[in-house]
C-alpha cells in the first residue's frame, strides 16, 4: 500500500495549523485569547504495575517538555472555549491523537488514512477545536491501537462548565488492565482464540496505573468522581459499598435525573460521573468496586477526612444539559445495521497494524484495515438530516459499539428499561436490537466501532459519511 510521505505529512500538519489559525482569529474576534497550546509527547516510560517487577517500555503522554512519566496527565478544557494541543512522537513508530466522545472538526478526529496523516517518530501534528460540550471524556491513539493502548497511551478529559454546581472535591479514575507476566514484562497483546469471543483481559487491574488505589475526601462531603473505562477489552459492572452514591452522568452527557447507584454496566469506551456522600464519620472507607464475574475486585478506595461537612445527598440537582440535537422521528430514515461474526480471513497490511485475523463485521462486511482506500461507507447521510440507526447484536458477546464526531439517543430496546442520555457509546448486549436516534449534524467521515480493540481490529469496525 502506498505510505504516506514527509511531504503530505507536512501538508496535513499546514491545514491543521491553519485550521488553529482560523480558531485563534475567530477567538480573537470573540473576545477570548487564542489558547496556547499544549504540548503533549507521546513517548516511554517505567513503572512498577506489578508486585514483582517494573514494567518496561510503557507508552505515556508528556506534558510541557515532555519529562513527565506515568499516568497520561487529565486534560482540562472548557465548555466553548478554544484548546490547542502540539502532539509530538517520541515512540519508535506512527501515532495520532482521537478525542474520544467529542463532537470536533473532522480534521481533528485523529484516525489515519481517514481524517489525518500518520504522526511519524520524530515529527508532531498540531489539534485545535473549541469543546461543545461538558464532561468526561477521554484521548488515545488511533493507531496500532491494541498495542499502543494496550501499553498505556490512554488519559481522560474533563471539560469544564462554569454552570456546574461547585462539590466539595473531585475525584478521576483512569480504569485500565495490563497484560504483564512474570517480572512485570508485557504478554502478547491477546489470544486469537478470546479475540474472536469476549476479548483478551489483562493480568493487572488498575486505577490511574494503580492497583486499588486509595483516596480522600472530605467526611459528610459531596464528592464528584468522574470514572473513564480506557481498557481495551474490560466490561465492568460498577458499584459502591459504604456510601450513597448518585449517576449524574454517562458518557459526557447529564442525565435528565439523578438516580442512586446500584449495579451499573459500562465498558470500553464508556465514562460514569458519581456524586458520593462521604460518610460523617473520619476515616470511613468507601469502596468503589466491578461486581461483574465471579471475583468481584476493589477499584478505589476513598477515605473520609476532617470534621463532617453535613451535606445531604438530596441537594443532587441535574447538570445542565449539552446542546444536542435531538432527531425529528417523523422524517428520520431508517439505517439497519448488522453487528455479526464473519469468516476468517487475513486483513489488509496496514502501517496501523494488523494482528492478522478478521472475526467481525458490520452488515456482513468486515473492515479492512486503516487503508487509503477502506471499504464504502456504511451509510452516506445528509447534512442536517435525521435518522434512526437500528442496531442488532447477532453475537453471544456484548459490543460497545463507539460513533464519532456526533451523539446518537438510545430510543429503545429488547433489553433495557432505563435509557441513558445521549450518548456516543452503546453497550450492545448480546442478542439486543435498539434504535438509535441521531442528526447528522457535523460534516465528514465518522468511524462506528466496537470498542473492545481485538474486535475493532478484526473487522467489526465501518464508517458514516456526512455531507
Amino acid at each position: 500500500m502506498p505510505i504516506i510521505s514527509r511531504r503530505t505529512l507536512l501538508k496535513g500538519s499546514a491545514a491543521a495549523a491553519t485550521s488553529f489559525a482560523l480558531g485563534a482569529g475567530l477567538a480573537a474576534r470573540n473576545g477570548i485569547a487564542a489558547p496556547t497550546p499544549v504540548l503533549l509527547k507521546a513517548q516511554f516510560t517505567e513503572a512498577r504495575l506489578a508486585a514483582d517487577g517494573v514494567t518496561p517500555k510503557i507508552m505515556t503522554y508528556g506534558l510541557g517538555d515532555g519529562t513527565a512519566t506515568g499516568v497520561p496527565p487529565v486534560l482540562r478544557m472548557k465548555k466553548g472555549e478554544p484548546f490547542a494541543a502540539r502532539l509530538l512522537n517520541a515512540l519508535d513508530e506512527p501515532t495520532t491523537v482521537h478525542w474520544h466522545g467529542m463532537r470536533i472538526v473532522n480534521s481533528m478526529d485523529g484516525v489515519p488514512e481517514m481524517t489525518q496523516p500518520y504522526v511519524y517518530p520524530g515529527d508532531g501534528f498540531d489539534y485545535a477545536f473549541t469543546p461543545p460540550d461538558a464532561g468526561t471524556f477521554w484521548y488515545h491513539p488511533h493507531c496500532n491501537t491494541l498495542t499502543q493502548m494496550g501499553h498505556g497511551l490512554t488519559g481522560v478529559i474533563v471539560v469544564e462548565n462554569p454552570a456546574d454546581p461547585i462539590f466539595d472535591a473531585e475525584i478521576v479514575l483512569n480504569l485500565r488492565d495490563w497484560r504483564l507476566g512474570r517480572g512485570g514484562e508485557f504478554l502478547p497483546p491477546f489470544k486469537p482464540r478470546d479475540a474472536a469471543r469476549g476479548g483478551t483481559y489483562g493480568t493487572v487491574r488498575t486505577a490511574n496505573w494503580q492497583q486499588e488505589p486509595m483516596h480522600q475526601a472530605p467526611a459528610g462531603g459531596l464528592l464528584r468522581v468522574r470514572l473513564a473505562a480506557t481498557d481495551v477489552t474490560r466490561i465492568y459492572i460498577l458499584g459502591i459499598e459504604g456510601a450513597t452514591a448518585m449517576v449524574v452522568a454517562l458518557d459526557g452527557n447529564p442525565v435528565d435525573a439523578p438516580f442512586p447507584l446500584d449495579r451499573l454496566d459500562f465498558g470500553p469506551g464508556q465514562r460514569v460521573e458519581l456524586i458520593v456522600r462521604m460518610p460523617d464519620d473520619e476515616g470511613a472507607v468507601v469502596k468503589l468496586g466491578n461486581f461483574r464475574g465471579s471475583s468481584p475486585f476493589t477499584i478505589a478506595s476513598i477515605t473520609a477526612t476532617g470534621q463532617s461537612l453535613k451535606r445531604d445527598i438530596r441537594d443532587v440537582r441535574p447538570l445542565p444539559a449539552n446542546p444536542i440535537a435531538e432527531a425529528d422521528l417523523s422524517t428520520a430514515e431508517k439505517i439497519p445495521l448488522d453487528f455479526t461474526a464473519t469468516a476468517e480471513h487475513a486483513p489488509s497490511p496496514s502501517i496501523c497494524g494488523t494482528i492478522g485475523y478478521t472475526f467481525w463485521a458490520i452488515n456482513k462486511v468486515p473492515w479492512p484495515g486503516d487503508t487509503p482506500d477502506p471499504v464504502a461507507p456504511l451509510s452516506d447521510l445528509k447534512l442536517g438530516k435525521s435518522y434512526v440507526l437500528q442496531v442488532r447484536n447477532r453475537t453471544p458477546h456484548a459490543h460497545p459499539i463507539h460513533l464519532h464526531g456526533m451523539t446518537f439517543r438510545i430510543l429503545k430496546s429488547n433489553t433495557r428499561k432505563i435509557l441513558p442520555p445521549p450518548t456516543d457509546t452503546i453497550l450492545l448486549q448480546p442478542d439486543e436490537q435498539a434504535e438509535l436516534g441521531l442528526v447528522a449534524d457535523n460534516p465528514g467521515d465518522w468511524l462506528l466501532h466496537c470498542h473492545i480493540i481485538e474486535h475493532q481490529k478484526t473487522g467489526m469496525t465501518g464508517y458514516f459519511r456526512v455531507a
